[in-house]
């Protein structure tokens, strides 16, 4: 396992996971069509790595209101899970995957020994379904498990928060386990997904550039 211990959102980071699978994308990695047709979201995501690969170039991606309110509130959810939990946080910049090469995952920060936090600062609404006990989202729940294949960790501390509610009703967390079994699952998926791009660059590679009429 490598991590490079850069800020998360700089250009330095965005080129250390240029044309690799990463975490955030993995449900589209494992997107399935429907009645067996080829998925349109892993076919995108397939041709935005290729051509991060071929050009060096990250692609940015669309950031609502919403996240980047998020962005703005984490470094301050970061600190009221630590103080509440008493726990130790480290920086994490791109850790990739001690065995598939180019992907990998950039969780919140490791926690002590075994664990890692991941943050959302949703919506309000969002925020409440968590607290009452909603079902967290199933393209985070392959998210954490991605980033537990990838860092060796055990757990995750899933925490939601919002500090326009009243104190005590901020901060949302629950712990999700380590799943060996479907992380096995998951890593069969990505190594085909990843092949699957290598045969498509090889095949690319071959095109001579057509002249350009003078």
């Amino acid at each position: 396992m490598s991590s490079l211990v850069i800020e998360q959102g700089t250009p330095a980071w965005f080129a250390s996971r240029c044309g690799k699978v990463t975490a955030s994308r993995i449900e589209a990695v494992m997107a399935k069509g429907k009645n067996g047709a080829p998925s349109v979201t892993r076919a995108n995501y397939e041709a935005q790595l290729i051509a991060e690969r071929l050009t060096g170039n990250v692609e940015e991606s669309f950031q609502s209101r919403e996240m980047l309110r998020g962005k703005e509130v984490e470094p301050e959810a970061r600190s009221n899970y630590a103080f509440m939990f008493n726990a130790e946080l480290s920086p994490v910049g791109f850790v990739d995957h001690p065995r598939i090469a180019m992907s990998g995952a950039s969780p919140d920060s490791f926690v002590g020994d075994d664990g890692l936090l991941e943050l959302k600062c949703p919506n309000t609404a969002t925020h409440l379904d968590t607290l009452l006990g909603k079902s967290i989202d199933g393209g985070y729940m392959k998210q954490m498990q991605w980033q537990m294949a990838c860092t060796g960790r055990r757990w995750v501390d899933f925490c939601s928060y919002d500090n326009r509610l009243p104190a005590h009703l901020q901060l949302c967390r629950r712990r999700i386990a380590r799943d060996d079994a479907f992380i096995a699952e998951m890593e069969d998926a990505v190594i085909a997904f990843i092949r699957g791009i290598e045969l498509k660059i090889e095949e690319l590679e071959t095109l001579a550039p057509k002249a350009v009429a003078a």
